[in-house]
């Protein structure tokens, strides 16, 4: 089983964690992110996140089959709420908010910036409940409309955007460019 909890600060360190999971996934579609470089960059927005409620996990129970003896050990991925009770391995998370802009705009949208399931827990709904419950709470917070990136490759992920009715509204083109001091050398 596992469940959709809004982030607190206690989990910054295991969504960092996962995010440079994510981070390394997405090198195999040229992402020019660092995985574990970022990770502290990552870190500090993930605890801004966390403060503004602006962060979701997706959680596994104790009971749960799929997270093994060793994981449910782990000081890492692991928070407990006060009570000494173990809440689970993080499996997932998103991150969103508001889209801030100086621009004057005809609509208020909301952003995801980052979701991610492990991936031994995808095809379960995880992703869905993630995003679903992300853009809920950014139409709470007056979203009119709500966009996410996806690389242009990842066409596993396209396609899960596309079944929650996501269509291509803006294209990021990318061209590499040589150096005349590099072909120089």
């Amino acid at each position: 089983m596992v469940s959709i909890e809004v982030g607190t600060t206690a989990d910054v360190d295991a969504v960092a964690d996962r995010w440079v999971e994510l981070a390394e996934g997405q090198r195999e579609f040229d992402s020019r992110l660092l995985s574990a470089e970022n990770r502290q960059a990552v870190r500090e927005s993930v605890a801004q996140r966390a403060v503004a409620d602006e962060l979701l996990v997706a959680r596994a129970d104790e009971a749960d089959p799929k997270v093994d003896a060793e994981d449910a050990g782990e000081d890492a991925g692991n928070a407990e709420d006060g009570d000494g009770t173990d809440d689970g391995r993080i499996v997932g998370f998103v991150t969103f908010g508001i889209e801030s802009s100086s621009y004057e705009q005809d609509a208020v949208r909301g952003i995801v910036q980052n979701i991610y399931v492990v991936p031994d827990r995808r095809g379960e709904g995880i992703g869905s409940a993630l995003l679903a419950e992300a853009e809920a709470g950014l139409a709470d917070a007056g979203a009119d409309a709500v966009s996410l990136e996806v690389m242009a490759d990842n066409a596993d992920a396209r396609r899960f955007y596309r079944r929650h009715g996501y269509a291509p509204h803006r294209v990021e083109l990318e061209k590499s460019v040589e150096s005349d001091t590099l072909t120089k050398e």
